[in-house]
Order: structure tokens, then sequence, then C-alpha cells
């Protein structure tokens, strides 16, 4: 039996009242046995990839965190923390600027809810019949007994939406993201290692904030996108596909979609019988894709027919999308050089990148606090 997806309007993060419903719409369509208890030790996982307002549309807006702790209080939960990860260094300091900069300080201090600053890790076993044998997580996964996903509907550079599943990139500590680039650098192979985690790290409950998303070069260049939704269910991968409908996303273009629809972990479209909700919700509303996806697939190779088709392998690396560096709004912070997977950039007042050396993994894009350096593709195939 398919997990239900609800998919519930909430025009803007002001609307208290409709928010709270949406929330407890999607807590209520719990069976018994997966609802949270009084003696749960919860965990909230948001998006907070970097320090952005909320108004920004980059991180999850405290107003559904809000809601979803007043959720928890209904079922007698006390023990509710919030942590996350977002790359870079993973310390103590790093963290509280995170916190205070998201808005999380203050809804903290409001609702009384604890924020993780440890910034310990562990290692676990990987779940089986995977690429990956273990992962090291920050300590809170591991301790925790009741994790709620919250992520932010955004586009994404490198895995064209970022969702329920990727958020769970999150658990992986700091610095430690870098290596998994590294590891799998191509995005078929990350999307297998983040079907992996997610199977590894079993959210109870995913609530995706769709009341302004982002589309462009996202998760953190992009345009605010107002969509006024929230969805929500126990299974991250359905949730992800009635996102991906709404969006005008192709689930075989996102690689953790992709990787879990090869594993049969989830259909290859979301399914209508899933829908908790008005069918017009799901009523398609195109996110504009970020560049680096441009009109379709930078793998020319497999779509060349006849004598030319030996070339284009060799001119694929040329031609894909790359991150270039506007040095006019470099401010030389050092954040891009700080999370590269290859050490490919240099820094010099301002930044520079190695093209030579570049694997296309954007964290560079995703980490720069002032949208320094963009996604771009040579001129002659921005429209392939």
């Amino acid at each position: 039996m398919l997990s239900p997806v609800i998919v519930r309007p909430v025009a803007s993060y002001e609307d208290a009242a409709a928010l709270d419903a949406a929330v407890e719409a999607v807590f209520a369509a719990l069976p018994a046995e997966k609802q949270p208890t009084p003696a749960s030790r919860v965990l909230l996982k948001p998006n907070l990839l970097a320090r952005h307002a909320p108004d920004k549309a980059v991180t999850t807006h405290p107003a559904l965190l809000r809601a979803v702790v007043a959720a928890l209080r209904r079922r007698g939960v006390t023990d509710i923390l919030l942590a996350d990860s977002p790359g870079g260094l993973y310390t103590p300091a790093r963290m509280r600027a995170l916190y205070e900069g998201t808005g999380m300080t203050a809804l903290a201090k409001e609702l009384g809810i604890a924020l993780y600053d440890g910034c310990k890790s562990v290692t676990v076993p990987a779940a089986p019949g995977g690429l990956v044998r273990e992962f090291e997580l920050i300590e809170p996964e591991v301790q925790r007994d009741y994790l709620i996903d919250l992520p932010k509907m955004k586009t994404h550079v490198m895995t064209g939406a970022s969702l329920s599943v990727k958020n769970l990139f999150g658990c992986i500590p700091g610095l430690k993201k870098a290596e998994w680039h590294t590891r799998f650098p191509d995005k078929e192979r990350f999307g297998e290692m983040l079907t992996d985690l997610c199977r590894t790290v079993q959210p109870a409950l995913t609530i995706l904030d769709g009341v302004v998303g982002m589309e462009g070069d996202g998760p953190s260049g992009g345009s605010p996108r107002p969509l006024g939704l929230v969805l929500g269910g126990a299974d991250p991968f359905l949730v992800d596909l009635a996102a991906c409908r709404i969006m005008g996303i192709e689930p075989e273009r996102v690689p953790y979609l992709a990787a879990g629809i090869r594993r049969g972990l989830c259909p290859a479209e979301f399914p209508a019988q899933a829908l908790d909700g008005d069918e017009t919700l799901l009523r398609p509303a195109p996110f504009r894709l970020p560049a680096s996806y441009g009109a379709g697939d930078t793998d020319f190779a497999r779509h060349a027919r006849g004598p030319v088709a030996w070339v284009l392998p060799r001119l694929e690396r040329w031609a894909a999308p790359r991150p270039v560096v506007e040095t006019a709004k470099c401010i030389g912070c050092g954040r891009c050089a700080e999370i590269c997977p290859r050490h490919t950039i240099e820094l010099n007042k301002t930044a520079r990148i190695r093209p030579a050396d570049c694997i296309r993994c954007f964290c560079c894009h995703e980490m720069c606090p002032v949208q320094a350096i963009q996604v771009k593709r040579l001129p002659l195939f921005r429209h392939l």
C-alpha cells in the first residue's frame, strides 16, 4: 500500500492557521505505530544551507518549524532538538552564527527547543545493498529516535532539485561532504549515494516547505518562487515525486530519484492514488531550471549518431556547464576554497578556479555568500 502524500495550500508564512492545519494533516495521516509519543526524542532537520535570512527562500522558513513544534507538543513531545550541518567548517561558532542568521535562534528561544552545536559525528553502517558501506553522520542523527525531514522546495545546479532526499545530505558533517563529492563526482553515482544515505537515515516523517520555493540556480543562487504549498508524508521519495510533478521536472533527471526508480524504491512518476489533497494542487507550475541543466543534458555523446559520435565524448568536458568567478563581486572570503572537494580554487584577493581540475559539483556556487560564482556554459552550447 502506498504511503499517502499530503498536499495543502498555504498562501503565506503569515497564515499561521493554514500552516498549522497543513502540518497537522501530515501528522494525522501517519499510522498509529509511526506517530511520535511523549517519550520520543525528536530531531528536526531543516535545510539551513547557509546564513541567509528566511525571506531569501534559501532555507526552511521558521514559520513552518513553529507549526511542526506545535503539532509535536499536541502529542505530548517535549524533547525536541534542531540540527543541521551545511558545507564548510563544522564548528560551534559557525553553527551559532548559522542559527542566528536563519532565524532559528529566535525561534528556539520562543518555543523552548534546543539547537545542536556540539559538532560531533558518529560512523554507522550504511543500509545494505547499496554502494556505500558506512556513513559518518552528525551525532544527534544517531542519538535521536524520531527524525523529521524539513526540506525546502528548490532547484539545484548539480542534482536538478533539492528536496526531501537531498536535504538529508545535511546529516553528513561539514567538510566530510566534500569527500563524497570526490568519491562520486558524476551525478548518477552521487544520486546512488544519496539514496543509500536516505535508506540509512530513514526519516520518520517529511514535511516540505513549498510556500515559497526557489527556481533557477538553486540551492542558493536562484530566485524566490511563491508556490503556496506544503507537502508531506512518511515516504520521502513519494513526496519528492509529487514536488517534481509540480515543479515540472522529470524525475529521471534528478539523480537520486532516478536511483530510487532503478532500485524499485519508488515508481517512475507520482501515482495519483497516493495523493491526499485537491488534485488541482499537483497541476504543474514549471520552475526555471538551473543554467547547468539548460534545455537538456550535457551528455551529447549519448544522443550522437553517425561518424561524429566518436568526437563528441572528447568535447563533453569542455562543453559542460562550469562554475565561473565574477571577480567584481568576489570578497575573497575563502568559503569556496574551503569547500572545494578537489582543492581547485586558489585565493589571491579574489578566487580563481582551475578549470582542468574542476569536477563540477558546484559546491563553490552553493556556498558563496555573495553569489559571486555563477554557473555558465560556452555560448555555442547554451541551447543544446
